[in-house]
């Protein structure tokens, strides 16, 4: 036995195939007071803070009695066959096996179809599938007092199976028989955790992503300083330390946060910080871990390394992030906890009422008792959500839409409030001019001057500033001289010097920092250029069909002032907030989420703890691998006109399922009444069963062609 104090509590949980499941979980280990409880049904994870002390033998226990089984590391071995046995995929597959046969005799006019004893063949092994999947969730969930929709599913089932062995063996009459059913209920939600997990499971942890900007290998210098015994070894990230010194070439991710002790280069920060323009970098200056240096050579000396870094807080603050994410519980799951209570209710009611008050035989009490709970088939109720979910999931993945999970569809029409952020998100990534302004010389000459000079350099935004003015004509120049991220200068025929840079050199003739980009000619000032992300053509539109949906939009970004300012005016954003780091940004959407659900539109590192704190996360198909990992909706093509038609169709999925479930308790309502006083005969109930599920089916259908309005 294991008790003790712990931090945080991070288990694999084999055995969980729906949200259902991880709600089962959550709520038993919430009830034994255990804290900012996280369960990811699809990968298994569970994480959890102990309240004070713990039990874990107990509590390993416990999560076995409802069904599933806590590993005890994943080096843990397992038997290959068994876990192809025990995988959903097999136990769909071979019930759907056993299930089209039974179902045939509705059709085809076979004898051994019609065989009562031919049917109980085929529905046993779907049937026991059924109890040992369902039976020992369903089981364990009542003894833990956290009720959940598996108990439905097995009651229905096993009613429907002794329902069907009674009227063989005793009654000896086809119409009693209900194996079709039993086998039915089973195998089509088992089809329902299957789509679900499959549209949930199709990303790896956003977690595992981040952790992969960190190299594996590194160069540390030795003997720092002295030039005969210098030397540079390959390291494993993990044995650096703090203080020890570290060369970075061009297009190497820096290893730890640190500072430069020597060279100087371009290092992008974008994905870290959203800055979107490279951060010159020399001596004295600070290096963040996972940034990458775009150009030049540096040594710098380690300040923090492995959990103290700033790329491992924003691990931590992913982590957090999904721990602290508020549960959205499911419409089916929320009417489940009533219905589930109801129906077996009612059904003992049933019993007590005919054997005692009426008179009536044991035989004939338990058929009407099992009657209700045959006719309160869970079919068309387990197939409101998953049918709907996976049409409408089929329609948006058409256009270019990627959504996971059925919880994302049945959310997002809930949200009034969409948070982007800029670098990348609402821009390209790529950069133009913005704003070119003369000041001693013409634009003409300016634009000669800048296409001249920014020629001989590999600077992101001299690049930019060649391409843009690509047509404009140019001059030679000689004695060309870099100052790396500082400036860069030349001479022409004539002797006339000319120099291009940041506003370092333009310090002593103006005050105006609002450029990025200044021009000198014979050391005066002679223009100002001003580069910018350039804004997504579609962004505009975007925006403005969001608004008219009256949906709130809200710009959070790393950048400088103003360049957010520029984009908030040019697309008509709402709100804006400026220079934010990845915990600025979570905060910012934890305050929003007070008064309402919120979705966070974001493509890098720095975006992820908001992604995956926020309601909804929503990233491009061109983002940080780590920012589609946390997103629960990724719009390819990288179009943000996707964005407002996600939300058309999963305002219409969720308007589907409500008529589904609206359809399926129709149906109960009025079956379970009559059942109850025994006036249905099996053969209408199965009728009335088949009719809502054909029902169910149909209007789902509906969703592939219907109009989006």
């Amino acid at each position: 036995m294991e008790t003790g104090k712990r931090k945080e509590v991070a288990w694999n949980v084999e055995g969980m195939t729906c949200s259902s499941c991880a709600n089962t979980v959550t709520k038993f280990l919430e009830k034994r007071g255990m804290k900012e409880v996280y369960v990811d049904f699809a990968s298994g994870a569970v994480k959890f803070q102990p309240n004070g002390t713990f039990n874990n033998e107990e509590l390993s226990t416990g999560i076995s009695r409802l069904g599933y089984r806590v590993r005890s590391g994943d080096a843990e071995a397992h038997n290959s066959w068994w876990l192809w046995l025990n995988s959903l995929e097999t136990k769909f597959y071979l019930s759907l096996a056993f299930t089209i046969p039974l179902m045939l005799h509705m059709l085809l006019p076979f004898a051994l179809l019609h065989n009562p004893t031919f049917q109980l063949i085929l529905c046993l092994p779907v049937f026991i599938i059924g109890t040992l999947h369902f039976g020992k969730s369903a089981l364990g969930s009542l003894k833990e007092g956290v009720p959940n929709m598996d108990v439905l599913i097995f009651t229905g089932s096993t009613a429907a199976f002794v329902y069907s062995v009674i009227g063989l063996f005793v009654y000896q009459n086809p119409d009693y028989l209900f194996f079709e059913t039993s086998a039915s209920i089973i195998t089509l939600v088992l089809l329902g955790n299957l789509i679900e997990k499959r549209s949930v499971s199709r990303t790896r942890s956003a977690v595992s992503a981040l952790t992969q900007l960190q190299p594996q290998t590194v160069k540390r210098i030795d003997f720092y300083g002295d030039e005969v015994f210098e030397v540079v070894t390959d390291v494993a990230y993990i044995d650096i330390q703090v203080g020890d010194y570290l060369l970075v070439n061009s297009g190497d991710r820096i290893p730890a946060d640190g500072t430069v002790t020597w060279g100087n280069g371009m290092v992008d920060e974008s994905m870290i910080s959203g800055e979107s323009i490279p951060v010159v970098k020399q001596k004295g200056s600070d290096v963040i871990a996972g940034s990458v240096l775009q150009d030049g050579t540096v040594k710098i000396v380690a300040t923090a390394v492995g959990e103290e870094t700033a790329l491992a807080h924003i691990i931590d603050l992913v982590n957090d992030a999904q721990r602290n994410k508020p549960r959205i519980q499911k419409l089916a799951d929320r009417i489940t906890a009533i219905f589930v209570p109801a129906v077996l209710t009612i059904s003992i009611i049933t019993f007590i009422a005919s054997y005692f008050l009426f008179d009536l035989s044991f035989q004939r009490s338990l058929m009407s008792s099992i009657g209700v709970l045959v006719v309160s088939c869970p079919c068309a109720m387990g197939l409101a959500t998953p049918t709907a979910v996976m049409v409408g999931i089929g329609r948006a993945a058409k256009r270019g839409i990627l959504i996971k999970g059925a919880q994302t569809l049945e959310t997002l029409p809930a949200i009034k409030m969409v948070v982007f952020d800029k670098t990348g998100t609402l821009t390209t990534g790529k950069f133009k001019i913005n704003r070119l302004q003369g000041h001693s010389i013409d634009e003409a000459e300016l634009k000669s001057i800048l296409v001249s000079l920014e020629k001989y350099s590999s600077h992101p935004i001299a690049v930019s500033i060649v391409a843009s003015l690509k047509n404009d004509p140019a001059f030679s120049l000689k004695n060309i001289t870099e100052n790396k991220g500082i400036s860069i200068t030349g001479h022409d025929e004539a002797g006339n010097r000319y120099e291009a840079g940041s506003y370092k050199i333009a310090a002593p003739f103006t005050n105006d920092q609002s450029f990025n980009v200044y021009v000198l000619k014979n050391n005066a000032l002679a223009g100002m250029v001003d580069v910018g992300d350039e804004i997504r053509a579609e962004a505009k539109i975007a925006i403005q069909q969001l608004k008219t949906e009256g949906i709130t939009t809200v710009m959070l970004s790393g950048d400088r002032e103003a360049a957010c300012n520029l984009v908030a005016k040019e697309l008509g954003i709402d709100v804006w907030h400026a220079l934010k780091t990845p915990e600025q940004k979570l905060k910012i959407i934890d305050e929003l989420m007070k008064n309402a659900p919120v979705a966070m539109v974001g493509d890098g590192v720095n975006d992820a703890p908001a992604l995956t704190a926020a309601t909804i996360g929503i990233s491009l198909s061109n983002a940080t691998q780590i920012a589609v990992d946390a997103a629960q909706i990724i719009l390819l093509h990288n179009n943000l006109l996707l964005l407002p038609e996600a939300f058309k169709i999963s305002r219409h999925t969720l308007l589907t399922i409500r008529q589904n479930l609206f359809w399926a308790f129709c149906y109960n309502i009025v079956a379970i009444p009559i059942a109850a006083i025994g006036w249905l005969r099996p053969i209408v109930g199965a009728a009335s069963m088949a009719f809502s599920d054909v029902m169910v089916i149909g209007n789902s259908l509906r969703l592939r062609a219907k109009k989006l309005s």
